[in-house]
């Protein structure tokens, strides 16, 4: 006959039905998934990884020749090395003046910089393998000149809305790039976790953060209602990060990231709502400026009705 077996562990044991039911229905957190929202390759990534390669080659050559020259190829080496730091900068400072509808035009032209010193590293090369000025310069110039038309200029003016005043948008560009380096500094402060789950979860949040610094940009006067979420939320966000970095990188303690992953889930909700009102506000304020303007029509007896203004 068969006999129904029941122990300890097993489910069938009637002493412990609530146990098993709990094990079985018990919901499972689910894994914090790699978040790429809001995220791009860069651009000209493997481009600017070459122009810190090229370089390395002349350090590994330059103390085979005599003391003068190795100079000379060291230095040109060194300057590559510096122009290729100073573009990459550069092309993220342009990324980010792109990505913003209100931007102030970067305060140091790093990409120009960069093309100047491409010109004088080339020419220090060119000039310490042959001791001819003449052709180090045209070399020098060629290699600047292909930089500058290769990457392009920095961005040489300040970008803003139409039929918004400069105070309103310098307002806007400063908030949004004091907000910028909070986020920054929380991206520091993260990677020292030594956590890839909580890195994508630190994107997904800033990826939040930035839908509304394109909100603010989009209608200035939104900035008033935005102003602490851009100042003192931002800096708590930052300021908690920090602290949770330094304690989970000593004990590595799962309830202090379970923590900390509730704030960060509480902090990306009201960031969010936050926006979504200031949407829906907008909407309201477009409302009443079509209600005006239908009013106005009327008055001088042209009588527009909603229909004719959609028809339009």
């Amino acid at each position: 006959m068969a006999k129904r077996y029941g122990g300890e562990f097993s489910p069938a044991d009637t002493g412990n039905d609530a146990t098993a039911r709990d094990r079985v229905t018990a919901p499972v957190p689910p894994p914090l998934e790699a978040s790429f929202k809001g995220r791009s390759p860069a651009r000209h990534g493997a481009k600017i990884n070459l122009l810190f390669i090229a370089p390395l080659g002349v350090f590994l050559t330059a103390f085979f020749q005599p003391t003068v020259a190795m100079a000379t190829d060291l230095a040109g080496g060194a300057v590559l090395l510096l122009a290729a730091w100073l573009l990459r900068d550069g092309i993220r400072a342009e990324d980010a003046y792109n990505e913003r509808k209100v931007a102030r035009r970067p305060a140091i032209p790093r990409k120009i910089f960069a093309s100047a010193l491409t010109a004088a590293g080339v020419g220090l090369l060119v000039f310490g393998g042959q001791w001819n000025l003449v052709t180090a310069v045209i070399a020098g110039a060629v290699a600047g000149a292909l930089h500058l038309f290769i990457f392009e200029p920095d961005p040489m003016k300040d970008k803003g809305l139409d039929g918004v005043d400069n105070f309103q948008t310098n307002r806007v560009a400063r908030k949004v790039e004091e907000a910028e380096t909070l986020l920054e500094a929380m991206k520091d402060a993260i990677l020292r976790a030594r956590d890839r789950q909580l890195e994508t979860r630190v994107d997904g949040f800033q990826a939040t953060v930035r839908q509304m610094f394109r909100t603010v940009e989009e209608d200035p006067r939104d900035l008033t209602d935005a102003r602490r979420y851009l100042g003192v939320y931002l800096q708590g966000a930052r300021d908690a990060t920090v602290k949770f970095a330094d304690l989970y990188g000593r004990n590595r303690d799962p309830d202090v990231r379970a923590d900390y992953v509730q704030l960060l889930d509480d902090l990306e909700t009201n960031f969010s709502a936050r926006t979504q009102k200031m949407l829906i506000d907008d909407r309201g304020d477009l409302d009443v400026e079509i209600e005006v303007l239908r009013d106005r029509l009327n008055r001088d007896n042209l009588h527009i009705t909603s229909k004719d203004i959609h028809h339009d």
